[in-house]
C-alpha cells in the first residue's frame, strides 16, 4: 500500500511539473487504433456482441502479467517502477488545473473557445458557469479520481483497464449502434464508484448539508433507486458545492471581480483539489494502519 501511495504522488508530480512528457501519452493513436481494429472485429460475419472488446485483451493480458512478475523481484522495485509507469500514461491526456487555468484567463472569446475544447473536447460547451462546473468535475473523474480508483482497487490493471475504456469510448464511431450501447454501459460501470466517492469526499471538505441534499434529491427526482449509472448526481453535487462555496464567499466580502462564469470554474477547481487531497489523505491512513499492525 505504501510503494501504491507513493507512485500516486509521485506520478501526479511529474504530471503537473513536466507538462511536456504529457506527449509521450498518445491516447489519441490508442483510440484511433483500438477504434479501427473494433470496427473490423466488429463487422465480421462471425462476430459476436462482446467482439468490439478482443483489442483490449492483448495489452490488459500483458499488464496482469508483468503485474503479477514484477511483485515477485527485487523487493517489489519493478512493481514500483510499472505502476508509476502505467498511471503516468492514464493520467490525463492534460493536466485539468492547467486546463482550468486556461480558460479562466483568456485574453479574448477566440482564445476562451479554444482552451475550452482542451477542457473537454467530448462536450459542446459554451462559457456558463453551470455546464463549466459540470466540466470541471466530470474531466477530474475522468483524468483523475477514475484512474485512482481502479489502481488502488486492482493496480497497474486496473488503472489501465479504465484508460483504455475511456480511450476507447472516445473513438467508438465506428462500432456498430449495440456496440457502442454495451461500450458505454461498461464506462458508466467503471465511473459509478469513483464518481460516488468523490461525492463522499466532497461533502467532507465542502458543504456537507448542501451536497448530501443535492445527491439525495438528485436520485429521488429520478425514482430509480441509488443505483443509476447516470453521473447526473455527481453534477447536482458540484453545482450545489460551488454555490454554498460563492454565496459563503459573498456574505464575507471576499468574491473575486470577474466574470461569475469564470468564478465558478476556479472555485470548482478548488473543490477538485480538495476532494483529491481528501483521498490522498484516507490513503495516507490505510498506510500508517498497516504500518501500526
Amino acid at each position: 500500500m505504501s510503494a501504491a501511495l507513493f507512485a500516486v504522488v509521485f506520478s501526479l508530480l511529474l504530471d503537473h511539473l513536466a507538462p511536456a512528457a504529457q506527449g509521450l501519452r498518445q491516447h489519441a493513436a490508442v483510440g484511433q487504433w483500438l477504434g479501427d481494429r473494433g470496427a473490423s472485429l466488429g463487422a465480421r460475419e462471425a462476430a459476436s456482441r462482446w467482439s468490439f472488446l478482443l483489442p483490449l485483451v492483448l495489452p490488459l493480458g500483458a499488464i496482469a502479467v508483468l503485474q503479477w512478475f514484477a511483485s515477485e523481484w527485487l523487493f517489489g522495485l519493478p512493481a514500483f517502477l510499472l505502476a508509476l509507469g502505467v498511471l503516468f500514461f492514464c493520467w490525463g491526456p492534460r493536466d485539468l488545473d492547467l486546463d482550468v487555468e486556461a480558460v479562466a484567463s483568456a485574453a479574448d472569446e477566440e482564445t476562451r473557445a479554444l482552451a475550452m475544447k482542451q477542457l473537454c473536447a467530448d462536450d459542446d460547451l459554451r462559457c456558463e458557469g453551470t455546464s463549466l462546473v459540470h466540466a470541471v468535475f466530470r474531466q477530474a473523474l475522468s483524468r483523475w479520481f477514475g484512474v485512482l480508483f481502479w489502481f488502488l482497487l486492482l493496480g497497474p490493471f486496473g488503472a489501465l483497464t479504465y484508460r483504455l475504456i475511456v480511450i476507447y469510448h472516445q473513438h467508438r464511431q465506428g462500432l456498430g449502434e449495440l456496440q457502442q450501447n454495451l461500450l458505454s454501459q461498461w464506462r458508466a460501470a467503471l465511473d459509478w464508484p469513483a464518481a460516488q466517492l468523490m461525492v463522499l469526499a466532497l461533502a467532507l471538505v465542502a458543504h456537507f448539508d448542501a451536497v448530501v441534499s443535492a445527491w439525495r434529491d438528485w436520485h429521488a427526482a429520478r425514482g430509480e433507486g441509488w443505483w443509476v449509472l447516470d453521473l447526473g448526481y455527481l453534477d447536482a453535487a458540484a453545482r450545489a458545492s460551488v454555490r454554498a462555496d460563492l454565496v459563503e464567499a459573498a456574505e464575507e466580502g471576499e468574491l473575486q471581480d470577474i466574470a461569475p462564469a469564470l468564478r465558478e470554474l476556479r472555485d470548482a477547481m478548488s473543490l477538485v483539489w480538495r476532494v483529491l487531497l481528501a483521498w490522498l489523505c484516507v490513503l495516507a491512513l490505510f498506510v500508517l494502519a498497516g504500518f501500526v499492525n
